[in-house]
């Protein structure tokens, strides 16, 4: 199969499942708006087959032995998709970073910028302990901003960051430089 999308991982899922994985994933030119071309993973979720191969995968190539952190996190909104089914394979917690508003108080909150204006997270006060050690889970890394705005709000809580875990990552584009001092992973990366 030809595609642009290079398979980061291959021995953790060996090439005949990185092919089935990458021919579920669509390329939707000019969306969200004109010069983009949107990767949609979806499909890989809805796909029994797939799904196994990415959590399996995801497990596989971990940027820390499962036994360096205690709880999985997930942003907003398919780093849930990811993110639960995750912990679950690990025997881990799952602890939800949400868009703001959208969970009850008492609540951290953590603004981070865009290209064009800001927008913030949120986590509930008692989801994560002092002390605990937390994978950040996402399907998607690009600029880092959503990244590194949930690593300090964990850091807020008294909590450290284990690590970072991405489904896939653009190529060629810089991430903040704390996000660069913990351990990441990424299955798949891809032209920006």
């Amino acid at each position: 199969m030809t595609s642009d999308i290079t398979v980061n991982q291959l021995s953790a899922m060996g090439e005949e499942n990185a092919e089935y994985l990458l021919s579920l994933i669509r390329t939707i030119p000019g969306f969200p708006k004109e010069g983009i071309n949107f990767r949609d993973f979806m499909p890989v979720l809805a796909d029994a087959k797939g799904l196994s191969i990415l959590i399996d995968a995801l497990v596989e190539s971990l940027p820390v032995a499962p036994d360096e952190f205690d709880v999985v996190a997930g942003l907003e909104s398919r780093g849930f998709l990811i993110g639960v089914p995750l912990a679950l394979r690990l025997g881990k917690g799952f602890v939800a970073i949400r868009k703001a508003g959208k969970l009850p108080p008492p609540t951290k909150r953590m603004e981070y910028s865009l290209e064009y204006g800001t927008a913030a997270i949120e986590i509930e006060d008692q989801a994560v302990r002092p002390g605990e050690r937390v994978l950040i889970v996402d399907d998607l890394i690009a600029t880092g901003g959503t990244a590194q705005a949930a690593e300090k709000l964990i850091q807020e809580h008294g909590a450290t960051v284990a690590g970072f875990s991405f489904v896939m990552e653009l190529a060629g584009i810089p991430t903040p430089p704390s996000i660069g001092q913990h351990k990441r992973s990424s299955l798949l990366t891809m032209p920006a």
